[in-house]
């Protein structure tokens, strides 16, 4: 019966050499097979891939076995919801209109089992992160998409790649200090109601009690395969493997 709730961030499937990637990828797809019988909802909390830009007409190559595994999971009665990460440079229509997965711009509220829930991936919400978030605001300015999508996708794509290695050092090398990381967000949300705060970005694994809340960092599976499971009525951060 289909009564869990899986939530998995920052995959960054596109990073390694292409061995990896395809040992890396059948890993995925198995893993949203085996949950296709038990998933009520899958939440990706962003950067599914390690870059991402959509041009109207053209896809960035690779990854079928994962849109096809994702589709057959829609397919199977399971609502899968993905949250734009900062490495999702831009998205169009592909994964509502041809995967089936809802995407969200922004954050999003959600009740489960009377629990409220708060998703992000996480990118933005620290305090003293000025730099990353000027370039947010550039990276979500639909006129600067619309002028990068003019760029050849051979050319565009290799830029992106790019761009999105210097963002990924900084996340994992930036030190945010102790008192204003996602942690203490989340302790803002957990004093305003919240039952669970769960969010990605930093890559760091963690599960934290706050009062009567929960903060849950996912991790990446650069790391290792994983992933938060709320079932009945309990969250757990596993190993997948």
């Amino acid at each position: 019966m289909k009564n869990n709730h899986y939530f998995i961030s920052d995959l960054h499937f596109g990073l390694l050499g292409n061995t990896e990637e395809v040992e890396r990828e059948l890993i995925f797809v198995e893993f949203l097979n085996s949950i296709q019988d038990s998933a009520k909802a899958l939440y990706i909390l962003g950067d599914l891939f390690d870059y991402w830009f959509e041009y109207k007409k053209v896809i960035q190559k690779g990854y079928f076995r994962t849109f096809t595994a994702l589709n057959d999971l829609v397919r199977s009665g399971t609502k899968v919801h993905y949250l734009i990460g900062n490495h999702d440079f831009m998205h169009r229509d592909f994964f509502e209109n041809e995967v089936g997965v809802k995407l969200y711009q922004e954050d999003i509220e959600v009740e489960i089992e009377n629990k409220k829930f708060y998703l992000a991936h996480g990118d933005g919400l620290v305090k003293n992160d000025y730099g990353y978030l000027l370039l947010k605001k550039v990276f979500r300015s639909k006129l600067a998409q619309n002028m990068y999508s003019l760029i050849h996708p051979n050319l565009g794509i290799k830029i992106a790649k790019v761009t999105s290695k210097t963002s990924r050092d900084h996340t994992g090398n930036k030190d945010y200090g102790e008192d204003d990381g996602l942690f203490q967000f989340a302790k803002t949300k957990i004093d305003t109601g919240f039952d669970y705060v769960i969010l990605g970005h930093t890559h760091k694994e963690q599960v934290e009690s706050y009062k009567t809340g929960t903060y849950v960092n996912l991790g990446t599976w650069l790391d290792k395969p994983m992933y938060g499971i709320y079932e009945n009525g309990k969250f757990d951060l596993r190993d997948w493997k």
